[in-house]
């Protein structure tokens, strides 16, 4: 390589922000260039190349749970997650994802660790990349009826349910699918622990926004774009101020003092 013919500006954009391979000969004539501008390439190529191992191992640790199964020939592994158990309205969303073994994000979580973009960007690839995804949504007059719990549940295994290829093994976060006929695994924390839960948890975080998005052009007045239907400051005013839209969930607590009613009695995570 001809680094006298080549601006440090394009090698930077060729080796760190298009990440493209430098050969050894590319190496090893930076080493050699006494200009500071390529010491500088140099050492950010070096700390890339650390930031890409540090970023291999942790993906690696993600797959303790997936790599057994593997060896032990079961390839259809799904990861199953759900987001909206505590908001005070729209439904809880789950999520089920088979990943295939060489599929390997970068960045993937747990959906509560990424901020918006990098949960849309990882979405995507997910999606793209997945053997197999599928969303299953239990409303908030599900929510209602069952318990949020029990919702909860009823998502999930309408996720599980929307696979095609099914699934041959379940890794599950923190609780276990009823009335599915595969094996599983549940895992405390297992959003954070297996990239397969990991990815579940991004495709029910963002699957769910998107609802609380469609929400906000239905119900104005609440901020369900920004909330998504927590309960913020505002739309605990919202609420006072409004009353409680379609949406709410009549079981939970503020949502019943907004409307002059009485607590539920019943233990709204029974199990």
């Amino acid at each position: 390589m001809d680094l006298a013919a080549s601006s440090l500006a394009a090698l930077r954009d060729r080796f760190v922000t298009r990440r493209e391979p430098l050969g050894e000969a590319e190496a090893a004539a930076l080493a050699a260039d006494p200009r500071a501008g390529a010491r500088a390439l140099l050492a950010a190529l070096e700390r890339l190349r650390a930031a890409n191992r540090a970023e291999g191992q942790r993906l690696r640790r993600l797959l303790s749970f997936e790599a057994p199964l593997w060896a032990a020939g079961v390839e259809r592994i799904a990861g199953v997650d759900e987001a909206g158990v505590g908001p005070l309205a729209g439904p809880v969303v789950a999520a089920a994802v088979i990943l295939p073994r060489t599929l390997r994000p970068r960045g993937l979580d747990d959906s509560k660790r990424l901020d918006e973009p990098a949960r849309d960007r990882l979405a995507a690839e997910v999606k793209a990349g997945a053997v197999a995804w599928g969303v299953g949504i239990a409303t908030h007059l599900e929510v209602d009826l069952l318990n949020v719990y029990q919702a909860s549940l009823l998502a999930m295994r309408r996720a599980v349910e929307a696979l095609s290829p099914s699934p041959q093994h379940l890794l599950v976060d923190a609780r276990r699918v009823p009335g599915v006929p595969w094996p599983q695994e549940g895992i405390v924390k297992g959003d954070a622990r297996s990239l397969s839960i990991a990815a579940a948890s991004v495709i029910a975080k963002t699957t769910r926004d998107a609802l609380m998005l469609e929400a906000e052009a239905r119900f104005p007045g609440y901020g369900f774009a920004r909330h998504k239907g927590y309960g913020a400051p505002e739309h605990l005013a919202a609420l006072r101020a409004l009353g409680p839209c379609e949406l709410h969930r009549r079981s939970f607590r503020p949502v019943r003092e907004a409307l002059g009613l009485e607590p539920v009695q019943r233990e709204l995570f029974s199990r």
